[in-house]
């Protein structure tokens, strides 16, 4: 049985001690659940992980914005009319959020929260402005109680690389005002974004979330995952007490912890700020998954994994603002004009065997026939990247892709080091595609990868020759990282590891150009303090156009002069 990750970062540390001295995209599952795989689509606008749709979100079509009112008078679009009684304050209690964007539509989010069970009317409305005196959409549509009281709406018709702001009303009650960004199509010069991951609620506050919410010149963040985490209070952390108090298990266990997560102030404030692009990692449903099990799910006392990894999907699907498709497939694809090809993928769940037991049996290493992303993943990855005609091909995934050696034997059987042919055939892909960007959460740490086929042989840390691209890892908005410095260690005896920082909080801000993608790690102070939380910059790394190559920047680009205003 392969180790948990505290365990791991625990051996690790002390063995560096010892050593020192498309068009429409679908998405994630539908309220069925579900572990199967299922074939991607491409469409003009984007593409996904599967053609099915479960009809569950509503769609809505913007008009036309060049006849929208400019003085706040009649644009032809429904105004909100409620005379009844003013339902609870907490209505809006769980904020709003935006994801997924394209060129021409975004999906909104909002959870109501009335004293009853019954579904509710509410009303949206979207605009140019923070005013809403430009609107370009607005109807009613009601809650769903089988969904928790989610609502989540395709806003279609909205034009490329724009600034929006949305807000929803239900008895009466207003949430508050969201702001969201649409993809560019066709050319674009500059893009820029966030990367962050892993947020243990029970290890202290989430300052990073808040500091992301600040900047205004961003036009997405990636989230890799670990969004929640699912142990009991006390287990893992115990800064904060978690809701509920126990390991979540059941769809009413996994609903109330997303409830509590989303009522963190800091969180709730950067998906009112930002789109959010987002894939699961391990802990959305228990530590160390795979496709058949998981090291934090014990079958006799917590049922069937099955039942378990289909409420957590339900449950994500539900709160989190991507577009839904076939059952519990949450890999796709978004394009950003001819900049960015921004592929997310599962390497946690839907295609993975179990981790490798034996870190020091190459043939069990090697073996072709076990999976880490699974075969209909992995033909429509490859889809993806012969296919793409975007400068730049940024894959976010989950665990750490690079070979790290510790010692003798690869650092950790979770990560591609435990499926070797799997990375042998990611290779080949990245290397027929050319710059190729991964981004990484996962392992609380953050690293700068060159992606080395032969890292003790073939390649050349100098000039990047062997490399088939680059790899960057966020740290940990809140989780722990390694107890002890590990990365003397690390970085000497892996040569294609440019730079490690194994325990500071924060996360990563990607800067496009047609020249360059630039990496900034931003790190935060003190997250067990509700008021502590001062950022600084940690490292600065960029690799240019053609090189497959990391080398360390001056300093990280000043961001684009007059972004759009954040959401008052």
């Amino acid at each position: 049985m392969p180790i948990s990750r505290r365990e791991l970062i625990r051996r690790a540390s002390a063995l560096s001690l010892s050593a020192a001295a498309t068009s429409t995209m679908t998405g994630c599952g539908d309220d069925g659940g579900g572990g199967g795989e299922s074939g991607g689509t491409t469409g003009g606008g984007g593409s996904t992980g599967s053609e099915d749709s479960t009809g569950d979100v509503a769609s809505t079509t913007a008009v036309d914005e060049s006849s929208s009112s400019s003085s706040g008078g009649d644009d032809g679009l429904p105004r909100y009319e409620y005379d009844g009684e003013p339902g609870p304050e907490t209505m809006f209690s769980h904020g709003v959020a935006s994801g997924d964007p394209l060129a021409d539509s975004v999906i909104l989010w909002t959870r109501l929260s009335p004293d009853g069970d019954e579904a509710v009317e509410a009303f949206f409305e979207v605009a140019l402005d923070p005013e809403f005196q430009v609107r370009v959409a607005a109807d009613y549509l009601d809650s769903s109680p089988e969904r928790d009281q989610t609502i989540k709406l395709d806003v279609e018709g909205l034009q490329p690389a724009t600034t929006y702001y949305y807000r929803f009303f239900a008895l009466g009650r207003e949430s508050l005002i969201g702001r969201t960004r649409t993809a560019p199509d066709g050319p674009a010069e500059r893009l820029r974004f966030v990367v962050c991951s892993c947020a243990s609620l029970a290890h202290g506050y989430f300052h990073a979330y808040r500091h992301v919410a600040a900047r205004a010149d961003l036009d997405l963040v990636v989230h890799l995952g670990d969004y929640i985490y699912e142990y009991a209070t006390g287990e893992y952390g115990d800064v904060r007490e978690y809701e509920p108090a126990t390991e979540i298990v059941s769809l009413d266990d996994y609903r109330a912890r997303y409830a509590q997560y989303r009522r963190d102030p800091d969180l709730q404030e950067l998906h009112r700020q930002h789109p959010m692009v987002a894939v699961w990692d391990d802990h959305e449903s228990a530590d160390n998954a795979y496709r058949d099990g998981a090291t934090n799910h014990q079958p006799m006392t917590e049922g069937e994994w099955e039942d378990r990894k289909a409420v957590a999907s339900q449950v994500y699907a539900e709160w989190m603002p991507l577009r839904e498709g076939a059952s519990a497939v949450i890999y796709r694809a978004l394009p950003y004009g001819d900049l960015m090809h921004l592929i997310m993928l599962d390497t946690r769940i839907v295609g993975r065997d179990e981790q490798p037991d034996d870190l020091t049996d190459p043939e069990l290493l090697d073996d072709p026939d076990r999976q880490l992303l699974g075969m209909e993943q992995e033909a429509w990855l490859e889809n993806e990247l012969a296919n793409s005609t975007a400068q730049w091909k940024v894959i976010g995934q989950q665990v750490v892709m690079s070979e790290v050696i510790l010692g003798e034997n690869p650092f950790n059987a979770d990560q591609w080091d435990g499926y070797r042919a799997a990375r042998g055939r990611f290779y080949e892909l990245a290397e027929s595609a050319g710059n190729v960007v991964v981004l990484t959460g996962d392992i609380h740490s953050s690293w700068a990868f060159d992606l080395a086929v032969d890292p003790a042989g073939t390649y050349d840390p100098d000039d990047g020759t062997g490399s088939v691209g680059v790899e960057l890892v966020t740290p940990a908005i809140s989780s722990p990282g390694f107890p002890f410095n590990a990365s003397a260690t690390l970085v000497a005896t892996n040569p294609h590891l440019h730079w490690m920082d194994p325990d500071q909080r924060g996360y990563v801000v990607v800067d496009v150009d047609t020249q360059r993608v630039q990496a900034s790690w931003w790190f935060v102070a003190d997250v067990e303090s509700p008021e502590g939380g001062d950022e600084s910059l940690g490292a600065v790394w960029a690799v240019q156009d053609g090189t497959n190559h990391f080398v360390e920047d001056d300093a990280p680009a000043e961001p684009p002069a007059d972004p759009p205003p954040l959401a008052p």
